[in-house]
């Protein structure tokens, strides 16, 4: 049995979820992954029993449970080190971690309007607040990958939590066909083709359960 155990909600459309995923395949280290369907009637019920916020992800790990996208990150960073999970650089990490905890807190209008959705290609019109948002992440990723992203295809070379935090809009990206151009195609791209996540989303895909509001 795994020592680590990540409680998700539908991979399909759980873009918190995703991202402690990446950074668990990343270590490498071996975990049971455990898929809780949301928005059903034991929803609630079948979330408390591993998670004392009520909601997922969470992280088992022995007795202690972990809950909170970006605090399973830094756990793993901790427990983990030699996985790089944050750059080593001072300054690089000083805005690694900065541009997570802006995704973190950030971007209501994004997620509200474009709900990550693997399994659709659809367009939508994009109001002006999500247009901002839109534009806001693509100077991120411009940005980031101009001053530290030398030796790689990630935002700082190497794969860290802020790929990670990043890894839903790259979905949420490809499934509403927002145009990008240049560095942020190719950051894209490179994120699309890690192998952790692309086995996240034929697992979407072979998804039976649909929440409607997110289709």
């Amino acid at each position: 049995m795994a020592d680590f155990t990540l409680v998700v909600g539908n991979q399909n459309y759980s873009s918190w979820s995703l991202r402690p995923y990446l950074a668990l395949k990343h270590v490498g280290v071996p975990f049971e992954l455990v898929v809780v369907p949301l928005r059903h009637g034991d929803t609630s019920e079948r979330i408390k029993r591993q998670s004392p916020s009520g909601r997922v992800p969470a992280l088992r790990h022995g007795d202690l449970v972990v809950w909170d996208s970006l605090a399973i990150c830094e756990y793993l960073a901790e427990r983990f080190p030699s996985a790089g999970l944050w750059p080593a650089d001072s300054a690089a990490r000083a805005v690694a971690r900065s541009i997570s905890a802006e995704m973190h807190s950030g971007f209501t209008a994004l997620r509200n309007t474009l709900p990550m959705n693997i399994r659709a290609e659809r367009r939508k019109e994009i109001p002006e607040d999500v247009a901002a948002d839109i534009a806001r992440i693509r100077e991120i990723w411009r940005d980031t990958r101009q001053r530290f992203g030398e030796g790689g295809r990630f935002l700082f070379g190497a794969f860290t939590i802020a790929d990670a935090m990043y890894a839903p809009v790259v979905t949420r990206f490809r499934t509403y066909g927002v145009t990008l151009e240049g560095e942020e195609v190719a950051y894209a791209q490179a994120v699309w083709d890690l192998p952790a996540l692309r086995e996240w989303a034929d697992a979407a895909r072979k998804e039976e359960w649909v929440i409607q509001a997110y289709e």
